[in-house]
């Protein structure tokens, strides 16, 4: 699996693509007071994890354990994941959130 973009190599990539992420992503989205943090951070792993988008996994396992997201509860998130989003895409997921140190 290739490796995802960090902030510095999408910034030397895409500067447009990183200024957008940092301005309007993580500068407005992440920071409108009707979700919480946590709150976001469960949406985000669920969202990916059922696109397959496992190379974000990684980055958004740590945000979310920086958002208060406990290694189980991501562990349970996941496996409720598997009824509505498939198998595969939960196993995926508990494999990213093995290799993390949360």
């Amino acid at each position: 699996m290739a490796k995802s973009l960090d902030r510095d190599s999408l910034q030397r990539v895409a500067p447009k693509l990183a200024q957008l992420t940092q301005d309007v992503l993580f500068g407005d989205i992440w920071q409108r007071s009707v979700l919480t943090p946590r709150e976001r951070s469960l949406i985000t792993l669920a969202t990916l994890a059922a696109l397959g988008r496992v190379q974000q996994l990684p980055w958004h396992l740590q945000f979310a354990a920086e958002n208060g997201l406990t290694r189980d509860e991501l562990a349970e998130l996941f496996t409720h994941l598997a009824f509505y989003a498939g198998w595969p895409a939960a196993v995926a997921a508990l494999t990213c959130l093995d290799e993390e140190n949360i």
